[in-house]
């Protein structure tokens, strides 16, 4: 019998990152182990290993670690971070980052990120460009594989305050989504649990290289992690 597959998450406190340690339940080929900054409660049968420690401590935490692969759903907001950009680049750049330089010093070598939809270094929209060289970055560091997700509005409980405009987009997406046709897919509102199904999907995968994953291909194979849960029961 092979060992479980190591999984490091990283952003486990949140929206898709609580998606992930749900959808992983009853994978005994799959073992989560979680790096937080804060203790949170699991859900019934999960099979991890939570590691608590500030951000300056997760390097030594990620190295006890051991994974075979790092998922990463850190993010935050500019309207979280009270509109201070450097903050916000702290969390969605530069720890994003630190995360995986540590994960491929541990003995990684995959990454799956969750980015956003119109990533990209050259936007002139400042939470996309900043998504866009995290991209850039992880894609240097040398992963034999890496798996980008960029989906669209996520849809799920968040927990913290409630943010009006989000609330506002997440009641409206259901009809805007039938609106958005063709290369305008990709824009469609995705459920978090879908883009956990989908990462833990992917972090089977070992064909090596560089792959991006829109709306359409994260619904593919968030289905395909839903058919391989049907077919042990």
């Amino acid at each position: 019998m092979s060992e479980p597959r190591r999984l490091l998450l990283a952003g486990a406190t949140g929206l898709v990152g609580r998606a992930i340690i749900d959808a992983a339940v009853g994978h005994g080929e799959l073992r989560l182990v979680a790096v937080a900054r804060r203790e949170m409660p699991l859900p019934e049968g999960a099979r991890m290993e939570l590691l608590v420690a500030a951000a300056e401590g997760w390097p030594a935490a990620i190295a006890a670690a051991r994974p075979n692969a790092v998922l990463i759903a850190l993010g935050t907001t500019i309207a979280a971070q009270n509109g201070d950009r450097e903050a916000f680049v702290a969390i969605d750049h530069d720890l994003v980052v630190e995360v995986a330089e540590a994960a491929l010093a541990a003995g990684a070598t995959h990454c799956i990120v969750v980015s956003s939809v119109g990533a990209a270094a050259q936007s002139r929209n400042f939470y996309l460009s900043t998504k866009g060289q995290v991209e850039d970055a992880l894609g240097a560091l040398g992963f034999a594989r890496l798996d980008v997700l960029r989906p669209g509005l996520l849809r799920g409980a968040r927990g913290g305050a409630v943010r009006l405009g989000e609330t506002l987009a997440k009641i409206a997406s259901p009809v805007a989504d039938l609106m958005l046709h063709g290369g305008l897919r990709r824009y469609r509102s995705v459920p978090a649990r879908t883009v956990a199904q989908a990462m833990l999907a992917l972090a089977c995968e070992g064909e090596p290289g560089s792959f991006v994953h829109e709306h359409d291909a994260i619904r593919q194979a968030a289905r395909a992690f839903r058919g391989s849960s049907a077919g042990r029961r």
